[in-house]
């Protein structure tokens, strides 16, 4: 049992933290899992990615389904209500609530069994979607709903909400695959809910229990309200609302309740594992991606998509595809598309013979020259043409959330109404002329296969007036919806945002049989009360109306938020306004690919994420004296896994840049606790490399002698079992300077070569490539050695000693080069503070604008040198036959991308280059050389790299463009990696 405690606020009453500790003592006693009541928890899971906030009295994390039992006993004991959670990425409020939060996802998430035989899975609740497919893959197998969050989604949540996705027009919906369930009912009991007939539910009802009184009564009440339940549904089959009554009543001779508590959102059972049917997985799809001038002319052509058999059809309108743009994750779209249509059409096939496929492919195309939809149809058939076109297409909300303008957002709460699609053209029109009529924007995106459309109006709900229209539209598309036979809810759930109104949707006597329902299964409304039945107003518990108005806070760095602006001259609300960006959407909590979150990835833990982070800054940010709340050692111990990646700014659709705010706090710490020692000699690490390599080999000798590594462990905290850089006296400065002078032709001018302040001193052998290479393409280059750009001083927090060095650098540039002329470097994160972190610092400077202007990679310049015929590889040096696997810095990826070191890699004739999304090599500067984050940094490289670098042979040569990542590949998988422009020296060079 571990327990973190904490202070909690002075607001609360006196008896609340009474309740609060007398909860939390017994929990310790009762559960094997964490408990954690402390207010910086609490605050974490108050929000899911909906637009409200509920803070919880404490949170749960259980490590089995007796915690989960022992947690609703001991809740139930104190009157305090119980809210089930996975992944927290509900988009209606369906995952917060005032009483107990259970987090499902940290430890009960283990997929018991996979049988390929049946095609069945048994996993706990916290499986998240691509987790079990990923282990159904090798036998050709899947989950059949293929949701837009699918790599953090939990099964369980997938459960309580009765998600669907782009694939259910041909598999349906989770309550269409769930067999069994094992949940914990209200009074604590842990049973098995399936799929039983007449006799066996005759013979449960006669259990003197909860489970007996459900297989009793449950029956008559369908039977009372048969006529309400065949009159009261909509129409349409896409249901994600209401309990489902109508599934029992359609069938006389077997009684489901696994299938019943599907969609319940946690209020009649709390799943703890599930056994669940899984579908053939296609070996093939093809795409047909339809250009179109308007969003009504796409939807048009859906029923033609629709006659041709697809596996979905999905609409995405200029609003997202102008956003995707914006994004180096998803701007390679740009490159595919036909013109600038006002929308897209993705329709799929998939299936197992590529002739039929695209044979189908082949009649959708007829048919909609046929029929005069669209003007372009691109073809996209191997994965590699799919690749960006899925990208974005899942990354719709994310994209549709990053155009929010402080806290004008654009909100769920009429975003998953479907009707049937031969009514959508019509539908939406009218939808709308409800928004223009009420002065609202909106994008326009989803699932025109089954009639759903995600349409989410730009709100402000700080805004009393704003809040009064979005209930009015809400009233209005609810009736409109109900004339087309519609759902007003068809994935996302009731939640807080539409329960309100399912008196109205279902009618008074269908309504009150699921308020018999609730009450059957809930008697003393312990689980997740408020939700389906007997619900707020939709305009209660809005998150953005609770925040407090921000505090005073004067900022070192410079928060460019949309709609915040820099901030004021005493900094205002910016930063709050920078982590307040986060929605929740909990991109940060995936796995298996890309970089973010990398700590996350190793812990599991919420608050190890990018939006666990952005809510605890946001709370500290909120408090009256913000300044000193960001010297609060809870808030560091929250902030303190965080590799400072960057990550987080370019793959969050909304570009939450926690790097930055981290710096930030830890200046604000430094200035009421001090600064460590350990952090002034990392701030000063081009001094100590300098040292270092002035007294090579001398100064290599520490790092080989035990003794001294523990007395490094005690005294700063250098993890003993981490290699320490060597130094090499014959450094990069000494060599240009004494170096004889070669002559070569200067047709280019002159570049800047930064030598940073690792590889000068410790690698000189890559910027000796790097300088050489550069003369060879014509360049006179010039080599600036004498000034640290700041990096390492930032990531400690010094971030006054990085806005001074970041000035010197910027001035000496500016007045020692010609105007125009690039600055390059080899090492990534030196480079990109150049262009980042020098602009947060000083942003009007006009040095610094100018240098970050000018900073370029030297990639792009030995591109250009090759493709201009100035540089030429030889086609027979070493490498030709070789496959070179590349590892990119994850400020590269953040910053520009990679697109320019693989393009030089491929340059090199004869090699195959295979670029790893390995994420996070863990390494992150000082952090893998902190003992207290050594292990962590080890489990981050562990992950992914290490794993696909060791699968590599021998001849392989691994390729880094980052020094970290080459530190941290050779401890842990003791294979050397090289950086680029050393293999294309080779490439030049080598006989």
């Amino acid at each position: 049992m571990t327990i973190t405690r904490g202070e909690r606020p002075a607001h609360e009453s006196a008896e609340n933290q009474e309740l609060a500790r007398t909860l939390q003592r017994d929990l310790a006693t009762d559960l094997d899992g964490e408990v954690q009541f402390d207010d910086y928890t609490r605050q974490l899971f108050a929000r899911d990615a909906s637009m409200y906030a509920i803070t919880p009295l404490g949170v749960v994390f259980p490590r089995n389904a007796d915690d989960v039992a022992a947690a609703v006993a001991a809740a139930a004991a104190h009157q305090v209500s119980v809210v089930p959670r996975g992944a927290g990425t509900s988009l209606a409020g369906q995952t917060v609530g005032p009483g107990l939060v259970l987090d499902l996802s940290r430890y009960m998430n283990n997929i018991v069994e996979l049988d390929a035989g049946s095609g069945t899975a048994l996993v706990e609740a916290g499986v998240v979607q691509d987790q079990l497919n990923r282990a159904a893959s090798p036998w050709g197998l899947m989950f059949g709903p293929d949701t837009s969050t699918s790599n953090r989604a939990t099964i369980g949540g997938m459960i309580g909400n009765n998600s669907a996705g782009s694939g259910s027009v041909r598999h349906g919906m989770t309550i269409d695959h769930v067999r069994e369930l094992d949940v914990v009912l209200s009074d604590a009991s842990r049973v098995r809910l399936d799929r039983v007939d007449e006799a066996t539910r005759a013979q449960r009802a006669t259990r003197p229990t909860l489970e007996g009184a459900l297989y009793r009564e449950l029956p008559e009440i369908v039977r009372a309200n048969y006529a309400a339940i065949a009159d009261g549904f909509p129409a349409h089959w896409r249901r994600a609302c209401g309990y489902r009554l109508d599934r029992l009543a359609r069938e006389d001779t077997v009684f489901d309740l696994a299938k019943f508590v599907v969609g319940s959102e946690g209020t009649l059972a709390v799943a703890t594992s599930a056994l669940v049917d899984l579908v053939p997985k296609p070996s093939r799809t093809v795409i047909a991606v339809g250009h179109f001038t308007s969003v009504a002319g796409a939807i048009d052509a859906t029923q033609d998509a629709l006659a041709c058999d697809p596996a979905a059809v999905e609409l995405m309108d200029r609003t997202i595809l102008d956003l995707s743009r914006r994004k180096i994750e998803y701007a390679s779209l740009g490159d595919l598309l036909n013109g600038d249509p006002e929308a897209l059409l993705f329709v799929s096939f998939s299936g197992d013979d590529e002739a039929e496929l695209l044979g189908q492919l082949k009649r959708l195309t007829g048919l909609w020259s046929r029929n005069g939809h669209g003007y372009h149809t691109l073809r996209a058939v191997t994965p590699a043409q799919q690749a960006s076109l899925l990208k974005v297409r899942k990354a719709g909300l994310g994209l549709l959330m990053a155009a929010s303008e402080g806290t004008r957002r654009p909100l769920a709460f009429v975003e998953d109404t479907a009707v049937d699609p031969i009514h959508l053209t019509e539908y939406t029109r009218r939808f709308k002329e409800v928004l223009d009529r009420h002065e609202m924007t909106a994008g326009f995106y989803g699932h025109c296969s089954v009639g759903c459309l995600h349409i989410r109006p730009y709100l402000d709900l700080t805004d009393p007036a704003d809040v009064v229209k979005m209930r009015s539209v809400a009233v209005e598309i609810k009736d409109l919806v109900a004339e087309y036979g519609g759902v007003n809810s068809s994935e996302h759930g009731d939640g807080l945002a539409r329960s309100e109104f399912n008196r109205e949707i279902f009618g008074d006597a269908l309504y009150d049989a699921m308020r018999q329902v609730k009450k059957l299964f809930d008697p003393d409304n312990v689980l997740n009360p408020g939700k389906i039945v007997d619900a707020p107003s939709m305009t209660d518990n809005l998150r953005d109306a609770a925040l407090p108005p921000p505090e005073p806070l004067r900022t070192r760095l410079s928060f460019e938020v949309i709609g915040a602006g820099a901030g004021s001259a005493d900094g205002t609300g910016a930063m709050r306004a920078a982590a307040d960006r986060c929605m929740n959407i909990g991109l940060c909590r995936k796995s298996g690919s890309g970089t973010m979150c990398p700590s996350y990835m190793a812990t599991r833990k919420e608050e190890d994420s990018t939006r666990g982070r952005a809510a605890a800054l946001v709370k500290a940010l909120s408090e009256p004296d913000p300044r000193a709340a960001l010297g609060d050692e809870r808030l560091h111990e929250v902030l303190d896994l965080c590799l400072m990646c960057k990550a987080c700014k370019s793959e969050c659709p909304l570009g939450v840049d926690m790097a930055t705010l981290k710096s930030e706090a830890l200046s604000h710490h430094h200035d009421i606790h001090g600064v460590p020692l350990r952090s002034r000699l990392f701030g000063s690490i081009r001094f100590l490399n300098r040292l270092g390599s002035a007294t090579a080999p001398l100064s290599n000798l520490p790092g080989r002698i035990p003794l001294v590594r523990r007395l490094m462990d005690r005294t700063v905290g250098i993890a003993p079992a981490r290699p320490l850089p060597v130094f090499v006296r014959q450094n990069l400065t000494r060599w240009f300077r004494r170096r004889k002078n070669t002559a070569h032709p200067i047709t280019q001018g002159t570049v800047t070569y930064l030598a940073d302040s690792f590889t000068t001193f410790t690698e000189p052998n890559i910027g000796r490539a790097a300088v050489q290479l550069l003369e060879l393409s014509g360049w006179d280059v010039r080599l600036e050695s004498g000034v640290c750009c700041g990096r390492s001083s930032l990531s400690k927090g010094l971030v006054d000693d990085a806005k001074n060095k970041a000035r010197h650098l910027a001035d000496t540039l500016s007045k020692a080069t010609e105007a125009g002329s690039p600055v390059v470097g080899c090492e990534p994160s030196c480079l990109m503070t150049l262009r980042d972190e020098h602009l947060s610092l000083l942003p009007d400077d006009p040095a610094v604008k100018d240098i970050a202007g000018r900073v370029r990679q030297v990639e792009e310049l030995l591109v250009e040198a090759i493709d201009d015929g100035r540089l030429r590889p030889r086609e027979d040096s070493w490498l030709a036959g070789r496959t070179l696997v590349y590892h990119g810095h994850c400020h590269q990826k953040a910053e520009v991308g990679t697109a320019a070191t693989v393009a030089l890699l491929n340059r090199i004739p004869g090699v195959s280059v295979v670029e790893l999304d390995a994420g996070c090599c863990g390494m992150a500067g000082s952090f893998g050389f902190e003992s207290e984050h050594y292990d962590v940094s080890m489990t981050v490289g562990e992950d992914r790299l290490f794993p696909a670098i060791t699968a590599e042979p021998a001849e392989t040569v691994v390729v880094a463009t980052g020094v970290s990542c080459r530190q941290q590949i050779f401890h842990g998988t003791a294979r050397d990696a090289w950086h680029p422009v050393q293999l294309l020296w080779e490439a030049v060079t080598s006989e």
